[in-house]
């Protein structure tokens, strides 16, 4: 098994969540914290009059601001010009910053930042997405996640969950509304914890700085970000031979997919169902997480990091981490019931291979390693 290398990549954390669930009150009590006092802010406002960063409270903090739309293509270009500038800015001993926080709009979600850190070129080896924060409002989320579905997108994309305002619950209805809550939000997103961020005990820093495993780093990482991704996935045992997979439905219209192949995959069938399902799945598509065992590659399984519109994105480990080879891949989609998602994958999954094998067979050109 390989060393890990050390990553110097500085870490990224956003900052996610729907009008008045707390960011920024959030945001201001982590900043207290002597803790993050190295850290780089930037802020994300909709509207014409940029109003929440005048509500930031800091020290030695760099804060930016990101005025006029979401973080979404609108100000995607914008998004990557300040965190190049923030690099360069610290290597020229302007600022000192060790991790970074993007607050995001109420209106606004974390796919696109996502597809950022997944895409462009000029953020490889500067920094590193480390985790994304959604804070949920206790008093008004059964209205706001039935109303608003950016606020369920929000809350399917976290990798960590805050509840806030729960002391603002009636008392004698306070736990079991809080109960009922958290069970929603387990249904929307199965893998991410529900924490109360109204607790004394609960600790923003950490939350703020935790770092979610980076499946590029080692095949160690890889393993837990799979697992974490797999959650309730099928056992080796129970896996089609096949075509193992898993469905699951949960609340307001997210479901999750759970392809498992024990047969290595053609090149050309991966590329050719990569293609199909950014066509087929689209706007529905959320997130995409895969350990691949390609055929031409033994022993190197590829990497697919997808978010929204952009799933064509593979990395190569140097080994498997561990004696399962199979291939696993997790769709998260939204307004795409379950049993659509299955078929579609299924059927997509299965001409892409017949596809490939045919063209193979004819005596075509081995086709280029994907990247």
């Amino acid at each position: 098994m390989l060393t890990p290398k050390q990553d110097m990549r500085t870490p990224v954390t956003v900052l996610t969540g729907f009008l008045g669930s707390g960011k920024t009150t959030l945001l201001n009590r982590a900043l207290r914290d002597p803790a993050m006092t190295h850290t780089a802010v930037i802020i994300n406002e909709f509207g014409e009059i940029g109003i929440d960063h005048a509500l930031t409270t800091a020290s030695d903090d760099t804060i930016m601001v990101l005025e006029n739309g979401c973080l979404c293509c609108t100000v995607f270009g914008d998004l990557i010009q300040t965190l190049n500038r923030l690099y360069h800015a610290r290597e020229a001993g302007e600022v000192d910053f060790n991790h970074v926080v993007i607050e995001t709009s109420g209106l606004a979600e974390a796919g696109p930042i996502l597809q950022a850190f997944l895409s462009e070129p000029t953020l490889e080896g500067l920094f590193r997405m480390g985790a994304v924060v959604a804070t949920v409002d206790a008093v008004n989320a059964e209205a706001t996640l039935a109303d608003h579905p950016v606020s369920v997108r929000q809350v399917a994309l976290a990798d960590s969950i805050l509840l806030t305002k729960t002391d603002l619950l009636e008392p004698a209805e306070r736990a079991a509304r809080k109960a009922a809550l958290i069970a929603r939000l387990g249904q929307i997103n199965r893998t991410a914890p529900v924490l109360e961020s109204d607790d004394l005990a609960a600790d923003p820093v950490g939350v703020m700085r935790k770092l979610m495993a980076d499946p590029r780093e080692d095949p160690q990482a890889a393993k837990s970000w799979m697992e974490a991704a797999l959650g309730a996935a099928p056992t080796h045992e129970a896996a089609d031979a096949e075509h193992g997979h898993e469905a699951h439905a949960h609340d307001s219209g997210i479901a999750s997919f759970n392809l498992i192949r024990d047969e290595p995959l053609p090149r050309e069938a991966l590329n050719l169902l990569l293609t199909s399902l950014e066509k087929h799945l689209g706007a529905n598509l959320l997130r995409v997480k895969g350990l691949v065992n390609v055929r031409e590659e033994p022993g190197q399984p590829a990497v697919i990091q997808g978010a929204q519109h952009l799933l064509h994105n593979l990395t190569w480990l140097p080994e498997w981490p561990d004696e399962d080879q199979r291939t696993r891949i997790v769709f998260i989609t939204q307004d795409l019931p379950a049993g659509e998602l299955e078929e579609m994958v299924t059927l997509l999954d299965r001409v892409a291979h017949r596809t490939a094998l045919a063209r193979m067979n004819a005596g075509g050109a081995e086709p280029a390693r994907p990247i």
